[in-house]
């Protein structure tokens, strides 16, 4: 618990309490999960920084991740152990075991901070020491490395089917599609730009008829939309690199993200475990295992 109550954000951030300068996210369960926000969390800072968070030092500023009840803590601890297990960072420094006691919103902004030149270096400096570790440590994830095809280029490539829900948002008939019933270990990939979605140790049998996961691989890689056209409001899937329909997600599935990513086969390109290095996609092999 903090010494003091209620500090200013000099206070905190001069890192004489034992506050951490931190975010509360307030997100929507039925679009997106706590565990797929922790997975964003290691894609964004880094946790193996000791006494710090990039070019940000102090304790103040040390990675941590919150949970307000015993399933959140859950979460995250098992996604560190995840992450550890990998291989991808030598050691993580970050406390999953912190409970959310008290979260207090900032005040005693210093009066023009975003204005200031020196801030503006500084925010310049953080950013380049954090874009080379993202670099360093999750090369896979860079837009440059998966493109969108131009459509002309599409309807030579693709199948009718394909094309027709990729670009048309159409969708394929259930229980008769490609990974409905897919058992094999490997990842599923766009078919428009080949971007990695999701892993096989996602997939569940859902019943429906249509591949499903309980998350993506990496959920900033993928747009959330409204869809209305069938007179009901639903969650469309699409791929952000790809510029593609993807399926739809629901709020009817299992632990721990409790959703149903609902996918066409048609969008998907599926690379087995054996191939993915080969592919090109060697850096996830660690999901499927």
């Amino acid at each position: 618990m903090a010494k003091k109550k209620n500090p200013t954000y000099g206070e905190v951030s001069s890192g004489k309490t034992s506050h951490k300068e931190s975010v509360q996210i307030t997100f929507d369960p039925e679009v997106i999960s706590y565990a797929e926000l922790v997975d964003i969390f290691w894609q964004t800072y880094d946790p193996t920084d000791v006494g710090g968070s990039f070019y940000d030092r102090g304790p103040q500023y040390e990675s941590a991740i919150f949970y307000h009840d015993a399933e959140q803590k859950k979460v995250a601890e098992d996604s560190k152990s995840r992450l550890d297990k990998s291989g991808r960072f030598k050691k993580t420094n970050c406390n999953t075991s912190d409970q959310v006691h008290e979260f207090l919103c900032s005040r005693g902004l210093p009066s023009g901070l975003l204005q200031k030149e020196s801030h503006g270096i500084l925010c310049l400096q953080k950013w380049k020491r954090k874009r080379c570790f993202h670099q360093a440590h999750w090369p896979e994830l860079s837009e440059k490395k998966y493109q969108a095809i131009p459509k002309a280029e599409l309807k030579k490539t693709l199948t009718p089917l394909q094309y027709q829900v990729t670009m048309e948002n159409a969708t394929e008939y259930a229980f008769q599609n490609e990974y409905n019933g897919n058992k094999e270990d490997g990842i599923y990939v766009c078919i428009v730009s080949g971007a990695p979605l999701f892993s096989s140790k996602d997939k569940y049998e859902s019943g429906s008829g249509w591949p499903s996961f309980t998350k993506p691989i990496d959920a900033r890689v993928i747009d959330k939309p409204i869809d209305k056209e069938l007179g009901m409001s639903r969650v469309e899937v699409r791929s952000k690199l790809g510029g593609s329909h993807l399926g739809h997600v629901f709020y009817d599935g299992p632990a721990p993200t409790n959703l149903r990513y609902c996918m066409n086969s048609a969008a998907m390109k599926f690379i087995p475990k054996s191939e993915m290095q080969a592919a090109g996609y060697g850096d996830y092999i660690w999901l499927v295992d």
